[in-house]
C-alpha cells in the first residue's frame, strides 16, 4: 500500500466519504456525495485503487436498467492511512473570515 503524495480536499472529501460507508458504495454515490464532479472524482478513485487504498468490481447485476455500476471500497488496512490523510487537510477560511460588516450613514 503506497502513501498518497497529492494532498487535496478533494482527495480527503473522496476518503471521508469511503470511510464513512460501511458497504461498497458506487461512483455516482460518491460524486453526489461530495458534491465534486465526475471529472474529479473518478480520478481520484483510480489514484486511491492503483495506490490499493481501495478495492473495486463492477455490478454483477444484469436486470438492472441502466449504465452497469462500479463499486468502491476502502480496504481494512487503508483505514490508518485514510485518517491520517484527512487529519492533515486543514479547513480553509471563508472567504469573509475575520471581516466585520459595518454600516455606513
Amino acid at each position: 500500500m503506497e502513501r498518497l503524495t497529492r494532498h487535496t480536499p478533494a482527495t480527503a472529501a473522496v476518503i471521508g466519504v469511503l470511510m464513512e460507508s460501511p458497504d461498497a458504495i458506487w461512483g455516482l454515490q460518491v460524486v453526489k456525495a461530495t458534491g465534486l464532479k465526475t471529472g474529479t472524482v473518478y480520478p481520484i478513485l483510480e489514484r486511491l485503487e492503483a495506490a490499493g487504498w481501495i478495492t473495486s468490481e463492477w455490478d454483477t447485476d444484469l436486470t438492472r436498467k441502466g449504465p452497469r455500476r462500479r463499486y468502491f471500497k476502502l480496504e481494512a488496512a487503508a483505514v490508518p492511512y485514510a485518517r491520517e490523510y484527512i487529519s492533515t487537510q486543514q479547513p480553509k477560511p471563508s472567504l469573509g473570515a475575520g471581516l466585520h460588516s459595518r454600516k455606513f450613514a
